[in-house]
């Protein structure tokens, strides 16, 4: 029976992805030493400013990877081995018995990855190298060296923006300022609980716990935007310059067909709102954070598209973002048009990243950035990376060239993690290899110059540059 070692088969080599010299050229030249700007990510602020030490692989690999449980499920292996109370030791091994039928998913190629930067291990797992694998990395994480900020080190990451609801005290964010970690942490504002009026019993608790903070009683409208003011100020001084937001769609009204007024009064006195009333609830309140947010010179992030929690019966038993999640379809083009003219009306859009999760919208999100650029700075309006569900080589290649095509390459802030985990650094080498791929590829057929210098700028530019130049972090 045929074996070799992985290297020699030429799966993940070094020119792994990589198909003509001139991609290997550019990838090994201009890419793979950028530092990384992981400008949005779910990893914990407590994990990185306390430099938590891993117990074992599987509180570093399994412990919140949806992705991974996904496959599990998928191959028949019950809940109690996934997120259940099974021991770590089989949890892995269960994982490892997967991650050979995981072939030609990008969790194949990730795992592996992952095994070789992280851990110098160049086997391919399967449940016969289980044991010895969870061994190995497990011994590696426990050793002192593989803390989580020791972890980010290892991936030459620069600067990391966790994801924080504006009620979030931010005091690890304040410990790991005060610490002398080469690894920058930022806060990243992400108030989705603001609006989130479709539940007034819950809402009405976020108002008080809101309000509690900021020594605001919450009473009206106007009081809501007073206290999440005083949230975006705080959350400036504390270094953030992005929020983020995950909705299905971003809403659009031409008219005051509600008054806010009413409807927060509605909420507070625990009465439910029609549908059309709670999204124009959330455009009314959006629209105001997003002002705020241009008057501090952030960046916004619009997440759109998602359908989340569709399995009633697991979310009961797990919760949310356990991995019954998919790509919704919802209609996006003219309400995102509508929003964006909104603030753009007044001057007061700010620099903006628009992540799309239905394939067939590529097209409508790169062209909607071209509306409303204007002149005053440097890619202004961008069409995110490729996320979640399209974070993978075909997901990214299509995010490209739709944004070559009906953008500019050239002024693209590149990749992000999006990730729970500390091992999924090596996603921005999967972006990387698949850029420089695709760039290679068109010199190779004649329809890119084979300008070196140019096309390495632009290479390292959209790994790095633009970024640190685009959210100027402080």
């Amino acid at each position: 029976m045929y074996s070799s070692p992985l290297q020699s088969t030429g799966f993940l080599s070094e020119n792994f992805l990589l198909k003509s010299e001139f991609s290997q050229f550019l990838y090994h030249t201009y890419a793979a030493s950028q530092p990384i700007i992981d400008y949005h990510c779910h990893l914990s602020p407590k994990d990185i400013a306390t430099n938590r030490q891993f117990n074992n692989i599987t509180e570093a690999w399994l412990e919140g990877d949806h992705y991974k449980w996904r496959a599990m499920r998928t191959l028949g292996i019950p809940e109690k081995f996934i997120t259940g109370a099974s021991s770590p030791e089989v949890k892995f091994q269960k994982w490892a018995e997967t991650v050979p039928y995981t072939m030609r998913n990008p969790l194949y190629h990730w795992t592996h990855l992952e095994l070789q930067r992280y851990f110098g291990i160049d086997e391919l797992l399967t449940g016969s190298n289980g044991v010895e694998v969870y061994k190995e990395t497990t011994s590696q994480l426990t050793s002192g060296k593989f803390n989580t900020q020791g972890l980010l080190q290892k991936m030459n990451v620069k600067i990391v923006c966790t994801t924080d609801d504006p009620t979030d005290d931010l005091n690890y964010h304040r410990q790991m300022r005060q610490s002398n970690s080469p690894v920058r942490m930022y806060p990243a504002f992400r108030p989705d609980k603001s609006f989130a009026v479709e539940n007034t019993s819950s809402y009405k608790a976020y108002l008080e716990k809101l309000g509690s903070l900021t020594g605001i009683t919450i009473r009206t409208f106007e009081d809501l935007l007073e206290a999440l003011q005083n949230r975006v100020n705080f959350f400036d001084e504390m270094g953030c310059r992005l929020s983020d937001h995950g909705m299905e769609k971003l809403y659009f009204f031409k008219k005051e067909a509600y008054s806010i007024s009413t409807l927060f009064n509605k909420v507070v006195q625990g009465k439910e709102l029609l549908i059309e009333e709670i999204e124009y609830f959330k455009f009314a309140t959006l629209i105001e954070l997003c002002k705020m947010y241009a008057a501090k010179g952030w960046t916004q992030q619009f997440h759109l598209g998602a359908i989340r929690n569709t399995n009633e019966r697991m979310l009961a038993i797990l919760g949310p973002d356990t991995g019954f999640d998919s790509i919704g379809d919802f209609e996006q083009a003219a309400p995102l048009a509508g929003f964006l003219n909104e603030l753009d009306k007044t001057d007061q859009l700010a620099k903006t990243i628009l992540y799309n999760l239905n394939p067939r919208d590529n097209e409508v999100f790169a062209t909607m950035t071209g509306n409303f650029n204007d002149g005053s700075v440097k890619g202004k309006i961008q069409f995110g990376s490729g996320w979640w569900f399209l974070d993978q080589k075909d997901g990214m290649e299509k995010q490209l060239n739709a944004l070559s095509n009906m953008g500019m390459l050239s002024c693209f802030v590149g990749m992000l993690t999006d990730s729970r985990s500390f091992l999924s650094f090596p996603r921005h080498e999967y972006f990387r290899r698949t850029l420089c791929n695709l760039i290679g590829q068109d010199v190779e057929n004649g329809e890119l110059p084979a300008d070196e210098e140019w096309l390495g700028k632009l290479v390292s530019d959209i790994c790095y540059q633009n970024a640190e130049d685009f959210f100027q972090f402080a």
